[in-house]
């Protein structure tokens, strides 16, 4: 077995991976690269990606980094099967269709540009036929269903705990009576959070590829997080400040409501206005809602108890653009939650716009935020931002609230992967920034006595070889 890496190779974004036996060829996601200044040549088909060779494509979850370059799949004729669980195909339908309305309004946008300039037009990546096309071939498997996919290869979801769906893939291979298990880690989430189930115990494996994402650092811990998200909301509402949260549509931004719901029922911060700024956010709430069966013990408690958004009478949702453009006017204190959640796209980009330089502005960053986005430069103390080719100067004050990340720390990393080091499998780093995936190499060697590959773009990994 070969396993080629198309993405997230010494990095986050962009996850890709090429499965190719002597009887079968599967791919394992097809993600968007995101942040980078040549992202629009590398989001393509890689060169290499044989598609008539397909027999199968998997998607751990539906979050764009791992799913944004399928449409490309049925733009390029592929008719095969791509499985994902069932809330994995709902939430990758909402995010795929708003991607390729994005995808036009840029092209759009930047063709007035070209056209001023006397040059020739582009096109969007992909549109929304593309899209269409794309939905008609995800195929639908539940958890811990093993199915064959391919000659002589079964695949079996369970849960990674990241978002609404993620799963982790475990690959079963028999090539010439051999049989060998490959793992996916997927994203994996942490354990303890709220609303989802903690990542599923994995035991076997000749070869893990794990996601390093935060490899180099644990979170803060959530119970410390969400009192410091109650005195920011306390000092918003003595000040009479307006506060932005750039988040993701589809995990993050439930789980901000769940903790406001939580302290606003329980009176510990004050029920200021929340506006749900983002069409993408509110329909994934519903299918939270829908999904209720997938959440853990604790959330269906206070479901049971308390109703899951008792608390949020105060929310408001935004779903036209007019809606969104009526909080510029907002006065503060106030709550906007809108995306995107690296802030580099959608409507959370215009509110800071109009909000980065004022003083009394509270931008509060909950997510992971990629090299070269807004997002980061605004964590990394960044002075003056351009948004829309304007410097805007950043006189808000930007707080970073890490706690809520959708993604294992260190420790949890090493926690899912401890009961699978016993059988001394290989282990592939990806997603993942080098500082990253560098200490997680350490830590898994002097913990586990593995030797850990960390390949780069394009590389290829040998089942049963250490060398990259």
């Amino acid at each position: 077995m070969h396993i080629t890496l198309f993405g997230a190779a010494g990095e986050v974004t962009g996850s890709s991976y090429l499965v190719t036996t002597t009887q079968a060829c599967i791919l394992v996601d097809c993600g968007l690269f995101q942040g980078g200044d040549d992202d629009d040549r590398r989001n393509r088909l890689p060169r290499d990606l044989q598609i008539e060779d397909l027999d199968a494509v998997v998607l751990t979850h539906a979050h764009l980094d791992h799913s944004g370059r399928l449409p490309l799949l049925a733009k390029n004729d592929y008719h095969g099967p791509i499985y994902a669980t069932p809330a994995t195909i709902d939430v990758a339908a909402l995010l795929l269709e708003d991607a390729a309305d994005l995808q036009k309004s840029d092209a759009e946008r930047a063709n007035r540009k070209r056209q001023r300039a006397g040059r020739s037009p582009i096109s969007p990546l992909f549109d929304d036929h593309d899209v269409a096309a794309l939905l008609r071939l995800l195929t639908p498997l539940e958890y811990d269903k093993p199915t064959q996919i391919a000659p002589g290869v079964s695949l079996r979801f369970v849960e990674a705990g990241h978002i609404l769906g993620s799963a982790s893939v475990i690959l079963n291979s028999t090539e010439a009576s051999h049989e060998s298990v490959v793992v996916f880690s997927g994203d994996l989430g942490p354990r303890g959070a709220p609303i989802l189930n903690d990542p599923a115990r994995i035991t076997q494996a000749d070869l893990v590829v794990l996601e390093s994402t935060y490899g180099d650092r644990n979170h803060r811990r959530l119970a410390e997080t969400i009192t410091e998200l109650a005195e920011l909301v306390r000092k918003a509402a003595h000040d009479r400040s307006k506060i932005i949260i750039p988040s993701f549509a589809v995990g993050r931004a439930q789980d901000i409501l769940y903790h406001l719901a939580g302290l606003f029922r329980e009176g510990v911060a004050p029920p200021l206005p929340i506006f749900l700024d983002s069409p993408l956010a509110i329909a994934a709430t519903n299918l939270y809602r829908r999904y209720s069966d997938l959440s853990d013990p604790e959330s269906q408690q206070v479901r049971d108890t308390h109703g899951l958004w008792r608390g949020l009478e105060t929310l408001r949702t935004c779903e036209t653009a007019a809606e969104s453009r009526a909080l510029n006017d907002l006065k503060g204190p106030g709550i906007i939650i809108a995306g995107s959640g690296m802030c580099t796209g959608g409507r959370v980009v215009h509110h800071l716009r109009h909000n980065l330089w004022k003083p009394e502005t509270m931008v509060v960053i909950v997510g992971y935020q990629a090299v070269g986005t807004l997002g980061r430069l605004l964590v990394d103390g960044a002075r003056r931002v351009r948004i829309f080719n304007e410097e805007i100067i950043v006189r808000a004050q930007i707080h970073t609230l890490g706690g809520f990340s959708a993604h294992a720390g260190q420790s949890q990393l090493l926690q899912w992967l401890e009961p699978i080091a016993a059988q001394q499998p290989q282990v592939v780093l990806t997603h993942g920034e080098e500082r990253a995936r560098g200490e997680l190499a350490r830590q898994i060697a002097e913990r586990y006595a593995i030797t850990v590959e960390r390949p780069l773009l394009n590389d290829v990994i040998t089942l049963g070889d250490n060398r990259v």
